[in-house]
């Protein structure tokens, strides 16, 4: 294995002068001389010693991506087809950077705190998290910190997020403007100042211009699992009244047409669903999911890129980054004025709404 006296001898230069190309301090060295050196080392496959340049940096290249939404079910949060496309992107754009990416589950203050004497992580890069006791323990770590899918707005902190605003409108009035006025808003625990919390208030939204009054029976709070998702779904089955359901994630979308369908319930024909990522999960289904289409893995990138421009000293043009949302039509969705149009009278409506599962039970 090639060593590092082994390229300074083959680029006739001294051993400090490759250092300084190795370890990104090659401003006094001539470019022809860095081109050269760098020749070398890829022709020699020479792997420099990243323990001994963290010591030389006080930098270990290392990016943690920590995760502290702790699923009830059991299993990895990778699982969850959003968090795999956030990493891959994170991934892929620190690898193009000279990073590395640790991902750890961390649940409490404590392990944050052990996470950070034991590795020398150059930051850390964390999806949904609120403005807690969690929180305040983190920023006190002083290191620097990108939030994914966040509310919380701190001067020192930056953040990439979504318009989940105007994801959950854009569904909702999408249902409303296909005749549907009776729509269950289906998604994990709504939390204040979260993502869903934000979804939530364009659903309220669109159904508020629409002059439909506001239902907290029409509200279901649950895990994102597909057996999960295929329960709601059996229940909702029994719903008459109920033509249309807003999931906030297509993998609880996905579950709830599989228990429809196990039922019996038609979709579109005898009830309609929209998603919310745009993953290929919606395009699996049968049928396909109309949904909110949000580029998961292009905001994971994002967030990398603007840890590594702060690690190297540039300075980002904001500290905040929305992304945008935007529907995609696909087959899960039916025209309720067509069809009475076809059949020439209104939908029927009827049964007695279920009370499992709701806001408040009221």
């Amino acid at each position: 294995m090639p060593t590092i006296k082994d390229i300074a001898r083959e680029a006739k230069v001294s051993v400090t002068t490759v250092s300084n190309v190795i370890h990104e301090r090659a401003d006094r060295v001539a470019p022809e001389t860095v081109e050269r050196i760098n020749a070398i080392i890829k022709a020699k496959n020479y792997t420099p010693n990243m323990s001994a340049r963290a010591l030389v940096n006080r930098a270990s290249k290392i990016i943690g991506v920590i995760n502290h939404l702790i699923p009830r079910q059991a299993g990895s949060f990778l699982q969850d087809p959003f968090h795999g496309a956030f990493i891959g992107g994170i991934e892929r754009e620190l690898r193009l950077r000279g990073y590395f990416m640790m991902v750890r589950t961390v649940e409490s203050e404590s392990e944050i705190f052990s996470l950070f004497r034991n590795w020398n992580l150059d930051g850390v890069i964390l999806s949904g998290l609120f403005e807690d006791s969690f929180f305040e323990r983190l920023v006190k770590t002083e290191k620097p910190i990108v939030l994914l899918d966040s509310y919380i707005e701190r001067e020192n902190i930056f953040s990439v997020g979504l318009e989940d605003y105007r994801g959950g409108y854009l569904a909702t009035s999408h249902l409303i403007e296909r005749g549907h006025r009776e729509i269950v808003f289906a998604s994990p625990r709504i939390v204040r100042r979260g993502v869903l919390e934000e979804r939530f208030k364009g659903y309220r939204a669109a159904l508020k211009k629409a002059g439909i009054p506001f239902s907290k029976r029409n509200v279901y709070e649950q895990e994102i699992t597909i057996p999960e998702g295929m329960n709601l779904g059996r229940e909702l089955s029994a719903r008459s009244d109920v033509t249309a359901i807003f999931a906030t994630a297509d993998l609880l979308a996905a579950g709830i047409l599989a228990g429809l369908r196990s039922q019996g319930v038609r979709v579109p024909e005898d009830k309609s669903i929209v998603g919310f990522d745009d993953f290929y999960i919606s395009r699996l289904t049968s049928p396909q999911l109309t949904t909110i289409h949000q580029d998961a893995e292009e905001k994971g990138a994002i967030a990398a890129g603007i840890m590594a421009d702060y690690l190297s000293g540039k300075l980002s043009p904001s500290r905040k980054i929305i992304l945008p949302v935007s529907l995609v039509e696909r087959d899960s969705v039916a025209d309720l004025r067509a069809l009475s149009a076809r059949s020439g009278r209104p939908r029927p409506g009827g049964a007695a709404p279920s009370s499992r599962g709701r806001l408040d039970g009221s």
